[in-house]
């Protein structure tokens, strides 16, 4: 699974709407063919000998993909293979239900955190245990290249892992259409280390190969046409069609840091996030940070960094720039840097980079963060398919995220920027899943999940409303918009805050007494669960690009010099950094400024002053919202025809993949967005 940072939307709707997405990558092996015949039954030959042996299997190892018809041939028995078997610890059971006891408010664990050194001595695996693997790894030919508190790493041959996990290893056709290599069967360990064992990557392999790589230049400009508004209705398009009885006003020109404060209930110096340190990981690093953030502090009139508020984790190298748009994470870097700031201005904020797009970077970028405890508050705009997902991504992330939320470290994620993510449509045209599902970490029941709103602030920087996340577009043709507004579904259907029914998790405890069973059971496919599932999101903020988010970065300009530019930007990777910066701004209240993984407590105020009620009709029912937007050809150089585009709001889907902002929880905003007395309900719990 694969899809670039969210840049589709930009170049079609002149804002950019981000949300980029790791890819699934687990090794760097290609493929060397051989017979299918001679495959087959050297494959029967290998399972025979697996059932004879005491193995205890590996769940999630053998890929769906990985049948007979989609064979390929087999790789070389000398084939180099780098895998890592990720250790369970001692005590995984107890890791999860600690992890549950402080962050739910009442449990006479609440918030009483255990240190690094705690957790590992409590939770972590013991040298028993990490003998163990060693030595079971080491006596089928596999060298130890690194041991952690988290997982072996190991080379060595292709006939050598297979000794290892007695599994026959051949080369099949994935999904995606390239040819990647994966065992025949699952995975296993010897049964006396199975307890010590949570899983293993890099038996199966994505058909690009990483390799190091210089850093790129700044991404491409982007260019706004005008009109626009200052504040929501401050300008009519009164030259335009008429939609729904009346003139649209001009879209956003970008929300400035006052006006997001305002609205959310944020007046100056009411609470700033002093103490408090949020992470931000994403992949690459732009080679104009932090120089960006105190240019655009300094443009919009807000106070830059301290020295030393603003710190970095590089890597020393970095992986497959090609294949993961690294110029495109710059802008996300920008973004999320700016939103927590704006949001938190005294809160210290960590950048950690992550060597390429792939999960295990990325994974490695967030067990930096748990491992030295550096962060209170983690703000992750990236996330993947939940199609596929198996135990060998989710145990190795929940685990992350569980002996985070023991520490009093809480993980936010985007829910992404296409709805029920519906491969038919214009913003689901990249992913390669071929079906509606919500994404994955976001879906993690050890995550708050934050999906999109449309944001009205209003002449004083105050709120005035807000409704789900989901713009269907219309074009100007003359006198008339066409098709007609507010269009048709799918294709009028430009994106939209994520959400919906997780496949793969069932529903947790603190969504049990919220979420509406019917959504809960209602699965993506139309079918019912049996049992409730994770519902997402959690909680939104605003996402919308037509509301969007006054951002600066320096780009490529028209003429191809580099300069600093003042843009407009959304997706619900703006709300995630907007709700992490808040999240800041609660923990300060705290005396452990903190205040971990957050769920729990957002759940027992439900229905509260700490939360908006979001839906699609604020203004009345059957009130159409609509806004005007006039649009570059190419917005990377503002140069070409301006096409003028009518967004109609509160739409987040059609068909069977419509997802509805309702009164109370819905799959759309969660729980809603925050309101004035968030930070003192949360921040004082």
């Amino acid at each position: 699974m694969r899809t670039t940072p969210a840049a589709r939307l930009a170049a079609k709707f002149a804002a950019r709407a981000r949300g980029p997405a790791f890819v699934a990558v687990a090794g760097t092996l290609a493929a060397v063919g051989f017979s299918a015949a001679c495959a087959q039954a050297a494959s029967a030959q290998a399972a025979s000998s697996q059932a004879a042996s005491s193995q205890a299997t590996i769940p999630g190892t053998h890929p769906s993909w990985a049948v007979p018809s989609h064979l390929v041939g087999t790789p070389a028995a000398s084939l180099p293979v780098t895998v890592r078997v990720y250790l369970a610890g001692r005590d995984p059971a107890g890791l999860a239900a600690y992890a549950a006891a402080v962050s739910t408010p009442g449990n006479r664990s609440y918030r009483r955190y255990l240190t690094v050194t705690q957790e590992r001595r409590r939770f972590g695996p013991t040298a028993a245990q990490v003998l163990a693997v060693e030595n079971w790894l080491t006596a089928a030919g596999l060298r130890v290249t690194t041991a952690t508190e988290h997982y072996i790493a190991v080379t060595g041959t292709a006939s050598a892992a297979e000794s290892a996990f007695a599994v026959r290893l051949a080369s099949f056709r994935t999904p995606a259409g390239g040819v990647a290599m994966a065992p025949e069967q699952e995975a296993s360990t010897p049964s006396g280390v199975r307890t010590a064992v949570l899983t293993v990557t890099g038996l199966d392999t994505a058909p690009v190969i990483m390799r190091p790589a210089a850093l790129p230049g700044p991404p491409d400009g982007f260019y706004r046409a005008g009109p626009c508004s200052r504040y929501y209705g401050q300008r009519r398009a009164s030259a335009k069609p008429e939609a729904f009885g009346k003139h649209a006003p001009w879209a956003i020109c970008g929300y400035t840091p006052a006006q997001l404060r305002g609205a959310y209930g944020l007046g100056r110096g009411k609470a700033t996030g002093r103490g408090v340190t949020v992470a931000i990981v994403d992949a690459y690093a732009s080679p104009t940070m932090p120089g960006d953030a105190d240019r655009y502090a300094a443009a919009v009139g807000e106070p830059g960094f301290r020295p030393g508020q603003y710190q970095q984790i590089r890597q020393a190298s970095f992986d497959d720039l090609g294949q993961c748009g690294a110029s495109g994470w710059y802008v996300e870097q920008s973004l999320d840097v700016e939103a927590v700031h704006v949001m938190a201005p005294d809160a210290n904020v960590l950048y950690v980079a992550a060597a390429d797009c792939t999960f295990v970077p990325l994974l490695d970028a967030l067990t930096t963060i748990v491992d030295g405890h550096l962060a209170d508050v983690v703000s992750d705009s990236w996330s993947g398919a939940e199609q596929g997902l198996t135990p060998v991504v989710s145990n190795v992330f929940d685990q992350v995220f569980e002996e985070g939320s023991i520490e009093g470290i809480g993980f936010d994620f985007a829910s992404g920027d296409c709805g029920y993510d519906n491969p038919r449509t214009q913003c689901g045209a990249a992913d390669l899943a071929s079906s509606d599902q919500v994404s994955f970490p976001t879906s993690s029941p050890w995550v708050t999940a934050v999906g999109g709103t449309t944001l009205a602030v209003g002449p004083k920087d105050n709120y005035e409303w807000e409704t789900g996340w989901g713009d269907m577009v219309v074009s100007q043709r003359g006198n008339y918009w066409n098709p007609a507004p507010p269009g048709r579904y799918p294709g009028s259907f430009a994106a939209g805050g994520g959400g919906g029914t997780s496949t793969y998790y069932q529903q947790p405890s603190y969504q049990a007494a919220v979420v509406p069973k019917a959504l809960a059971t209602r699965l993506p496919s139309g079918r019912i669960s049996p049992t409730p599932m994770r519902e997402v999101p959690d909680v939104a903020m605003d996402a919308d690009p037509a509301t969007g988010f006054l951002y600066g970065e320096t780009v490529r300009l028209r003429g191809g010099k580099f300069g600093f530019q003042l843009s407009r930007i959304g997706g619900t990777s703006l709300a995630t950094p907007l709700f992490a910066g808040l999240e800041a701004d609660a923990a300060e209240r705290t005396g452990s400024h903190t205040i971990g993984f957050a769920n729990p407590a957002l759940y027992a105020l439900y229905g509260t002053a700490a939360f908006h009620d979001v839906t699609d009709d604020p203004l009345g029912a059957g009130v159409r919202i609509a806004a005007a937007r006039d649009e570059w050809a190419d917005p990377a150089t503002g140069t070409g025809a301006v096409q003028t585009s009518l967004y109609t709001f509160g739409m987040d889907g059609g068909a069977r993949s419509e997802l509805r902002a309702t009164r109370g929880y819905d799959d759309v905003t969660g729980l809603g967005s925050p309101a004035a007395e968030f930070i003192a309900k949360v921040g004082g719990g």
